[in-house]
């Protein structure tokens, strides 16, 4: 309840508004308003205060009188929902931190650095079509011997999407020390996930392992958008064959291997379905339409050639990215 004290004072300040009608009752009236707001005072508790005030000041006409009373029931309303509103503005402000938090966590699951070497150079980048990524990949150094390199899209998009990131994440973590072969890899990851995700998501996987001293890369796919293979000596792009079920459909699932051999110049290119499933003037992209845009680029360095396909395709699609882009490029020197 508003006290009388505070009833005699806002009588003073009604009374010298309606005297004078000048700025500083305006300005008053505002700050009062802030006051009242800070105390939790409802909307109808002011209509009744404004009221009561006017009684005191004024001989207020009848029909006035009874206007108040509908006022009041249409401020109840008005208040019942401009409370709801700011539940729901805190809700979501919570919400907004938690996803930063997850954000900023998914971050930290994610290689704070390219590896460098030698003999071969390494370009990668990954931009979230939101705040959150679908996309993961990960590079494990074996030594100055090989390089496991991993990329995948998590069918699935937020926090559960960060939440099977962390998990893949993790699993792979096992596999620093030994290099393992790339099938029993992603058989041993579609164990977990097959256990530990819900039905209605699953991952598509790329995983290689790169020897630095043969310059072989072996591979196995699950389910995940083809990579493309440059061979320098005939200037052209091959598909990487490559088919597998896709991680967490079934626990029995086992994959193929693939290698091939890397002359030197030679490029991979290893990417999500998201540089391909773009618009472009209202239709997708298709994959063959991508593979110009690729040679263009291809006698620049890996990085940079990452980089430059990803900022032409944001130009073609009307720098509209629907879905997450992550691209990694291996070139032998």
């Amino acid at each position: 309840m508003l006290s009388q004290n505070l009833l005699r004072q806002y009588q003073e300040i009604l009374q010298a508004y309606l005297n004078g009608r000048g700025e500083d009752q305006l300005y008053l009236g505002q700050q009062l308003s802030k006051w009242l707001l800070a105390q939790n005072i409802s909307p109808e508790e002011i209509i009744d205060f404004h009221r009561t005030a006017l009684e005191n000041t004024l001989d207020v006409p009848e029909l006035v009188r009874d206007s108040f009373a509908l006022l009041t029931e249409v401020m109840i309303e008005y208040g019942n929902a401009l409370n709801e509103h700011w539940n729901l503005r805190y809700k979501q402000k919570q919400l907004e931190s938690e996803i930063e938090l997850a954000v900023a966590m998914q971050q930290t699951l994610l290689p704070e650095f390219v590896p460098s070497f030698a003999e071969i150079e390494i370009g990668c980048i990954s931009i979230p079509a939101k705040q959150m990524s679908g996309d993961y990949y990960n590079f494990v150094r074996h030594g100055e011997a090989a390089c496991s390199i991993a990329i995948a899209d998590i069918v699935g998009k937020g926090i559960p999407a960060a939440l099977c990131m962390s998990m893949i994440k993790y699993a792979m973590d096992s596999f620093y020390e030994i290099m393992v072969d790339p099938a029993v890899v992603l058989r041993h990851l579609n164990r977990i996930v097959e256990q530990n995700i819900d039905p209605s998501m699953f991952i598509t996987m790329f995983y290689g392992r790169y020897d630095l001293l043969m310059h072989r890369f072996r591979y196995a796919v699950a389910g995940h958008e083809p990579g493309f293979w440059y061979r320098k000596s005939e200037n052209r792009l091959y598909d990487l064959e490559g088919k597998g079920l896709v991680l967490g459909v079934t626990r029995e699932a086992t994959y193929q291997e693939y290698e091939i051999e890397m002359d030197r110049g030679d490029v991979l290119i290893l990417l999500t379905d998201g540089v391909t499933e773009r618009r472009i003037e209202g239709e997708f992209l298709q994959r063959e339409a991508l593979v110009p845009l690729i040679l263009e680029e291809i006698h620049l360095s890996a990085q940079t050639m990452a980089e430059n396909i990803y900022r032409k395709l944001l130009y073609l699609s009307n720098f509209e990215l629907t879905d997450d882009h992550t691209m990694i490029v291996i070139r032998r020197l």
